[in-house]
């Protein structure tokens, strides 16, 4: 707090010898970077670009780490540029206690005047932030470097582009969004806009590229593009930078660098492409580039940079890749032409994202025997590489890997079954955890590299074969009766062929178990049969309304004294169906079963009585299908038939394969809530109410009937319900909390059978601060403006208040919000003199973590004051 004081009062005493705004008019842009240092332990750096002209010149800066702790940032670094632009670096070093999210802010008196979409510019804190996450999940991290310098001028009509050619150093996925520029405390400068723009201002979200399409007015104008960090499609971090940008008039036109498309290369191929700049006007064109291939230690990219050609300048960009910079991200090179216009030096920007992608492992071969495959293939040309992934599905995919694909996605329907460790291992045995593989199933697989980045290779070609037929496949399990407890199941299997008969001469028969789940879960033996092509057991009394059925074919050789199970079985269940009611006039059906054949398709039947024949509805490939249209209440009955394969052939092997499940009966009722609302929430700071605007649910919901309206003030506690709007076509509500509009709400709607949706993540408010102190006051004892007073506020349930003169001591404190301060020296001798005061303000307000301090810095000037020994 005191090296806050220090600073600022040093700018009081530079407003003594110049007006008394001028001593702060120097900030132009700036941002928060950091590197982790340990488990808890950040080393920020401050940058800042200040106008050169300006008295005002930070030697150090006060950063808020956001866990209420604060400390001093040294300058370590201070360059001029050209523009009037000086670039100043500083950095400082906190532990903190804890997991959490924090806001670093650093806040600097002031901003430049005359910024125009900024109101009172001047005035106004010049703050940026970043926003920090540790967290277990996320692991060491550190923020991109933006390697952009932005100060480059805008003219008007004339299309401006900027790239701060953000490098993580993590690998992490970037993305890019407008925000509001910060002032005090790091909060949003109220009633900031956009710069106006003939056509549209933006930043590409991918790129990162800030586009103004074109300014109307010269100026100074100041924008705030954030920068977010995700990792494995969480986001983890963020940064802000604040960018001044100059707009002049003038004839000069942008230089044009021609479009470069993006690139996929594979580690080891050279990337080699020329770039292109012009300039219609005649003018010098420089180009240079900035981006992560530069910044990798091992094998950097080439540009020889910056090179100059009057109207057209080429230049060659070469990249050598390797195995080291392979990355599930992709580089982003950031191409920068200038100009040498005398009256604005104008810039165009154009970027190219290069993902470098290891290899594919080479030569899968698989092995089968009658219960597993082994997997073998080629060392990884990556010596990065630190072990294998390995990937499995049933039937030919069809996959085939685009230029720039890695992995293996979900739409190629495979699974990844396993994970091998170390470079030099390059087999496996699949046997199904154990379980063993099934008979008749075509399994296909394909192998990726994977990295300690977490990037994987290019998957490899895809392998497929069927195991050793030397074991029975299981062809049918289909119920024939259903029923509680004279229920009825047919179970068939086709017989093994290609066993060892020299091992297993026989006689043979077969031993079959069964449990009454999908599973196997809990399997007994059920019955046996003898013989090599007795094939069929009928199991008769039991349950088949109630639960699926599942069964195991074990092959024995019964030879007496050679008696033994011949490999390892497979279990099939029956096809169990679910009926559901859903949403009122229709009743959903679920039914799955677990089989070593693929099931294709699926036949639904109904009928509309107990007596009645079934009705075929549709056939469908898919394991839900919902029956509409119907009456409520009334009672349906159902069943399905399975059609299936396998991938071998025999003459005891049906194709297709048919199984029928048990028969259900389903009532159609309204059991399912409507949708959740889509809810917006806005605070009214001035009218000191919080309005709430949402979406009616008519997706899936046609009988709405009510919306319960949920709040807590603390988004630690738990919603409570506050109000109801019986109106189903009234989407609004509005609501004044008691201690602070700062709250979380959540709306609910309610259906005519009272099913209500359920409570989505709350919508949450915190925009409004009530309290502002006066800058000015005059106690010369003629009851006009006598007593500093702050403005009418509310929420507000304490302060501490101190006010310093300009050589730093302290003159007034107090804890009373309504101040009450008549110039009266806090040693009691009488009232200060003229001048202007530095104040420093904590203030108490119940904000959605509770009760929270907010610091307020600024100045007061006393005029007419009675003068002393205490000025």
């Amino acid at each position: 707090m005191f090296r806050i004081v220090y600073l600022l009062i040093l700018s009081v005493l530079l407003s003594v010898i110049s007006p008394i705004h001028s001593y702060a008019t120097h900030n132009r842009a700036g941002e928060i970077t950091y590197k982790q240092l340990g488990e808890l332990t950040y080393k920020v750096i401050i940058t800042t670009y200040t106008y050169t002209k300006s008295p005002a010149d930070r030697s150090e800066l006060t950063v808020q780490w956001g866990d209420g702790e604060s400390s001093t940032a040294e300058r370590y670094k201070k360059e001029v540029l050209p523009g009037f632009y000086q670039l100043n670096k500083y950095s400082a070093t906190h532990t903190y206690p804890g997991p959490d999210i924090y806001d670093i802010v650093v806040q600097d008196p002031n901003r430049n005047a005359g910024v125009l979409n900024i109101p009172n510019s001047v005035q106004t804190v010049f703050a940026i932030k970043t926003t920090l996450k540790i967290s277990s999940s996320v692991g060491y991290n550190n923020t991109p470097d933006l390697l952009t310098k932005p100060i480059d001028k805008a003219a008007k009509n004339e299309l401006f582009l900027h790239n701060p050619s953000a490098y993580d150093p993590d690998g992490d996925s970037l993305s890019y969004e407008l925000t509001t520029c910060l002032t005090e405390g790091g909060k949003k400068i109220e009633g900031y806009t956009l710069p106006e723009a003939s056509n549209s201002v933006s930043v590409n979200p991918k790129t990162g590229t800030f586009k103004w399409d074109k300014p109307v007015k010269t100026g100074l104008y100041n924008v705030a593009i954030k920068i977010n960090e995700w990792r494995e499609g969480v986001q983890i971090g963020s940064l802000i930078r604040d960018m001044q940008i100059k707009v002049v008039e003038s004839e000069n036109e942008p230089p044009e660098i021609d479009s470069l498309p993006d690139l996929c290369v594979e580690a080891g191929d050279t990337v080699q492409f020329p770039v292109v700049a012009r300039d219609d006007s005649n003018e010098v064109v420089t180009l240079t580039a900035t981006g992560a291939p530069f910044e990798v230690e091992n094998s950097p990219a080439e540009f020889n940079q910056p090179k100059s050609e009057l109207s057209v300048v080429t230049d060659t960009f070469t990249w050598i890749t390797n195995c080291s910079h392979v990355r599930k991200t992709p580089y982003q090179v950031a191409f920068k032409a200038s100009d040498d216009h005398p009256e604005v030096q104008l810039t165009s920007f154009e970027s190219v994202d290069i993902k470098v992608l290891a290899p594919a492992p080479e030569n899968l071969q698989i092995t089968p025997t009658n219960r597993d495959m082994t997997l073998k293939w080629d060392k990884s040309a990556c010596a990065t590489a630190e072990g294998y992934n390995i990937y499995r599905r049933k039937n030919p995919s069809g996959f085939i890997p685009d230029s720039c694909q890695t992995g293996v996605p979900d739409s190629a329907g495979f699974t990844k079954i396993a994970e091998v460790d170390g470079l030099n291992t390059t087999s496996y045995v699949d046997d199904n955890d154990q379980k063993g593989l099934w008979q008749g199933v075509r399994y296909c697989y394909r192998v990726t590299a994977r990295f300690p980045n977490g990037a994987e290779s290019v998957a490899s070609e895809e392998t497929c074969d069927i195991l050793v037929r030397g074991l029975p496949a299981i062809t049918n399990v289909d119920v024939l009766k259903t029923d509680t407890a004279n229920g009825k199941i047919s179970v068939k299997w086709a017989y093994p062929t290609e066993f060892d008969t020299t091992k297993a001469p026989g006689p043979y028969m077969y031993r079959v178990y069964h449990s009454p789940d999908h599973w196997g879960n809990t399997l007994q033996l059920l019955d046996s049969v003898m013989g090599l092509k007795n094939t069929e057991l009928v199991h008769e009394n039991i349950n088949t309304k109630d639960t699926p059925h599942s069964y195991m074919v074990v092959f024995w050789n019964i030879e007496e004294g050679n008696r033994f199970p011949v490999g390892t079985p497979q279990i099939a269940s029956s096809v169990f169906v679910d009926v559901i009611a859903g949403r009122g006039k229709q009743l959903k059906l679920e039914y799955k079963s677990n089989t070593p054949w693929t099931d294709s398709s699926y036949v639904i039947y109904r009928k509309k009585s107990e007596s009645a024949d079934f009705d075929s509805l549709t056939t469908t490939p898919k394991n839900t299908y919902v029956d509409r249209n119907l009456v409520n209440h009334k009672k349906y009955w159902y069943k399905v038939k399975s059609i299936g394969y396998y991938s071998i052939e025999g003459e005891d092997v049906p194709d297709p394969i048919l199984n029928n499940s048990q028969i259900a009966m389903g009532q159609p009722l309204d059991t399912i809530p409507p949708c959740i609302p889509e809810l917006e929430v806005s605070s009214d700071c001035e009218a000191k109410v919080n309005n709430l605007v949402w979406s009616p649910p008519d997706s899936c919901a046609n009988d709405v009937k009510k919306y319960n309206i949920y709040f807590t003030g603390n988004v630690n506690a738990e919603l409570q319900q506050i109000a109801t709007v019986d109106d189903a076509n009234d989407t609004t509500f509005s609501h004044t909390p008691e201690k602070s509009l700062a709250g979380c709400y959540a709306v609910a709607a309610v259906d005519s059978f009272k099913n209500e949706s359920p409570l989505k993540k709350p919508t949450c408010v915190d925009d409004c601060y009530y309290y502002e102190i006066p800058n000015v006051f005059t106690p010369d004892g003629d009851n006009k403006n006598d007593v500093l007073k702050p403005f009418p506020y509310d929420f507000v349930e304490k302060v501490d208040l101190k006010i310093y003169n300009r050589w730093g001591e302290l003159v007034f404190e107090t804890t009373d919000p309504d101040i009450n301060w008549d110039g009266s020296h806090k040693d009691g001798d009488g009232k200060v003199s003229e001048g202007v005061y530095y104040y420093v303000c904590d203030i108490y307000e119940h904000r959605l973590g509770g009760l929270k301090s907010r610091n307020k810095v600024g100045f007061i000037h006393v005029y007419k004051g009675q003068k002393t020994k205490h000025p």
